[in-house]
């Protein structure tokens, strides 16, 4: 049987991290609120963006003016990943669900013969990718001195991906991030980025003629619109983030009350039974005189 002062340590322990979890947990609901408002306000004008380049971009179907950030370079061959994930763990699997998926993505690209380059925003990503893509790494981007995610952090990250598009270093980009669906449920998800993707809108789609034209405009637009893209993932990631924390945190404090309850129980058999032993051998002892 164990011994008491050890269980009593242990116990001690258990309770000292069961107050931190408590803690993690009331913080992470208190991120989470401003976390998900953030990115439930930043999705109509992702919506209205996208409706809008949706209408734009069938004008400049076929052009062979259309701007290179729409048409592609005409090429697949070289892949930008961008991995977006925490700086910070204990989230759950978040972190892990993101680097799964762009590990799948890389995996299938390198099977076909594709050249992949991987971007990683947050450290946990670069961390659980390092061992294996390592050599695929071309930059990182270093969050942790943000304390409040703004339109100009996704600015920085959309001009390093244009600049490295306009040097000819990739074909196509994709971004690796998690939609914030509940504090039970982030959606790992890959967007491309470049070439545009355009999403068809059902219906009759309104015609308006546009001064200067549509490839123009498209021009101008299209590097803001990837930035939008950009800062709704890392929104969405925001979210995402502290509602796994807070899920993790309330499992960690309830398998810790569990196994307060379990040691406290062992605890009191153990003190049960060594006062059973002293008493039998007071017992003995009487009797022997």
């Amino acid at each position: 049987m164990a011994n008491l002062k050890d269980l009593k340590i242990r116990i001690e322990s258990v309770k000292s991290t069961r107050k931190i979890t408590q803690a993690m947990q009331m913080v992470a609901a208190a991120k989470l609120r401003r976390a998900q408002e953030a990115a439930e306000a930043g999705r109509p004008y992702g919506q209205r963006m996208a409706a809008v380049m949706a209408n734009l971009a069938q004008g400049a179907a076929g052009s062979d003016s259309a701007p290179r950030l729409l048409a592609g370079t005409g090429k697949d061959d070289v892949h930008l990943l961008v991995v977006a994930t925490a700086e910070r763990g204990l989230c759950g699997g978040f972190n892990s669900s993101i680097a799964k998926l762009a590990r799948q993505h890389a995996d299938d690209l390198i099977a076909r013969g594709k050249t992949v380059k991987i971007l990683t925003v947050g450290k946990k990503g670069r961390e659980q990718m390092r061992r294996e893509y390592g050599e695929y790494f071309v930059g990182h981007v270093d969050m942790s001195g943000i304390k409040q995610l703004g339109y100009d952090n996704a600015k920085g990250i959309a001009d390093d991906i244009l600049a490295r598009f306009d040097a000819g270093e990739f074909d196509v980009c994709t971004i690796f991030y998690s939609i914030f669906r509940s504090v039970i449920a982030q959606i790992p998800t890959a967007q491309q980025l470049i070439p545009a993707e355009v999403v068809e809108t059902e219906g009759d789609v309104p015609f308006y003629e546009y001064e200067p034209d549509e490839t123009e405009i498209l021009a101008e637009l299209l590097p803001r619109a990837m930035t939008t893209l950009v800062f709704t993932a890392l929104l969405e990631n925001g979210a995402s983030e502290q509602g796994a924390r807070m899920s993790a945190m309330d499992n960690a404090t309830r398998n810790a009350g569990e196994m307060i309850d379990k040691l406290t129980i062992e605890y009191n058999r153990s003190r049960q039974a060594a006062i059973t032993n002293e008493l039998i051998e007071i017992i003995s002892g009487a009797e022997a005189l």
